[in-house]
């Protein structure tokens, strides 16, 4: 037999597991607060902007042409920056007098590099949990890259870094606000869905009406259930009244 439930028996639901469902919002919201603010590390982002351009040439053509090449070498300059021919200087710059040393692919892993379509300069966006750090590497890997890309390119020399990388002491994640509320509405959802299962799962007869209407049976009375407190009332009185008549 199919089971269906209506939007007042929805809320009554609800209102039934209100404190479970509310018990749960709170723990998760919590949990996404304590993995927020105390287990998560912050991470801190810095970019550097590159400019690629070479001389231009007087002919309108040429320089069309030499635009759209700078173009396209961005292309192959996004692959080349992370490799061991660019990280090793950049590693062994980064590690000179610390003692925790950062591999070539732990450096490679925090750089991000960027374009916007059809233009000619890219960032170099390093995410570390120092802001400093990452301002240091998004640095180095870009000045680096500058001053090996014509050995590298054959005597191309068309890159200038037209904007450093400064820390910024603002981290760009964890979102606390976007985590508490993930958390916030996880809980709800956990919440909700108990609610429901255990409603369903609850296959005890609450009302007269089930019997009469969903099963087709004749109801033959109904038995109150009474309390153990109000068993012993009522038997104290009905000594005490007794007791009285004697």
């Amino acid at each position: 037999m199919e089971q269906t439930i209506n939007i007042e028996q929805i809320f009554g639901i609800l209102r039934k597991y209100s404190r479970l469902i509310i018990l749960s919002t709170v723990i998760f919201t919590l949990l996404a607060g304590i993995l927020t603010f105390f287990v998560i590390t912050p991470q801190y982002s810095a970019s550097t902007e590159v400019l690629v351009n070479r001389k231009q040439n007087t002919d309108a053509n040429a320089q069309y042409n030499q635009v759209q090449t700078d173009v396209q070498m961005i292309n192959t300059y996004k692959d080349l920056i992370t490799k061991p021919v660019i990280m090793d200087s950049v590693t062994k710059k980064i590690n000179d007098g610390k003692t925790n040393k950062l591999s070539n692919d732990e450096i490679a892993d925090m750089l991000s590099i960027t374009n916007n379509q059809n233009s000619q300069v890219f960032s170099v966006t390093a995410k570390a949990d120092n802001a400093y750090t990452a301002a240091d590497i998004a640095n180095m890997t870009a000045t680096t890259f500058q001053k090996k890309v014509p050995k590298i390119m054959s005597g191309t020399d068309n890159v200038s870094i037209i904007s450093e990388a400064k820390p910024n002491l603002v981290p760009v994640s964890p979102k606390n606000g976007l985590n508490l509320l993930i958390g916030f509405i996880l809980g709800l959802i956990i919440g909700i869905t108990i609610a429901f299962i255990r409603e369903l799962m609850d296959k005890t007869i609450k009302d007269e009406s089930f019997l009469t209407e969903e099963l087709g049976l004749t109801s033959l009375g109904i038995i109150n259930n009474i309390a153990p407190k109000d068993l012993i009332k009522k038997a104290i009185m009905k000594t005490s009244t007794l007791s009285r008549r004697g």
